[in-house]
């Protein structure tokens, strides 16, 4: 579906029209790892103090990459202001858009959130979702294709494994599986648990997760150089799908 031109009420991103597509200069990636894939994109996830600014968070995106990009509305208070952003039908760059669905503050019935998440426009591709969410499947088929889940890390009671995973795909059929790959490393340190999940689920990758977890906590962070040569192996498997950065890109 192409891109709309904004209304006079948007506010215009620093970008320039070429064949229908905007592009703009990124800053160039100093990870070596990074830097060789081309389909890379950055979530507006760990761009904590900007929540709610749609706008300025898709400046912050674009100046990592105008291929791909993730919206994170993490917590269900989010949702609906997204919803209302991209309906404004915003210039967008971006080849490849993910929406990451809520996982925080839920308050809204199942039926009723994934009626929310159908709302978002066409030029959404993919719909992120933990499968500690997805508690009666048939209600989340109404996405479709869209539909992209996500495997977990240890602090969950489920879903770091293959086993996991399997009955809700067998559920779903035409969902899509997103990679977190420091998930998958917090589970098994020789990355093992990964490349099964890639083994089982490879026909359906649509993304992947790339970051470091910080120690003690889970939470995401700039990938450590020792990080990129533990997931080197599994990033070697998935040349062909945007790498989502959870966390910003690494400075060195």
């Amino acid at each position: 579906m192409p891109r709309r031109p904004p209304s006079a009420l948007q506010p215009a991103f620093p970008l320039l029209a070429l064949g229908g597509r905007l592009q703009t200069p990124t800053r160039p990636l100093r990870s070596a790892l990074l830097a060789m894939h081309h389909p890379l994109g950055a979530s507006t996830g760990y761009m904590d103090f900007s929540r709610g600014d749609w706008a300025g968070m898709v400046e912050r995106a674009v100046e990592v990459s105008t291929f791909a990009a993730e919206l994170g509305a993490l917590g269900e208070d989010e949702l609906l202001g997204l919803v209302a952003f991209l309906e404004g039908t915003p210039r967008l760059p971006f080849h490849y858009l993910s929406v990451h669905a809520p996982t925080k503050r839920r308050r809204l019935p199942e039926p009723q959130l994934v009626a929310l998440l159908n709302q978002l426009p066409a030029i959404v591709d993919s719909i992120v979702v933990h499968p500690d969410q997805v508690t009666a499947p048939p209600d989340w088929r109404a996405l479709g294709r869209r539909l992209v889940i996500e495997n977990m890390d240890p602090r969950k009671t489920l879903g770091q494994l293959p086993e996991h995973l399997a009955p809700l795909f067998a559920a779903l059929p035409d969902a899509g599986f997103c990679l977190d790959v420091a998930h998958a490393g917090a589970v098994e340190e020789d990355m093992d648990v990964a490349h099964r999940l890639l083994d089982a689920f490879g026909a359906r990758l649509r993304q992947l997760h790339v970051s470091s977890l910080r120690a003690g906590r889970g939470s995401h962070v700039p990938l450590y150089r020792k990080d990129e040569a533990r997931y080197a192996r599994v990033l070697a498997r998935c040349p062909d799908v945007p790498w989502i950065l959870e966390a910003p890109p690494p400075r060195r």
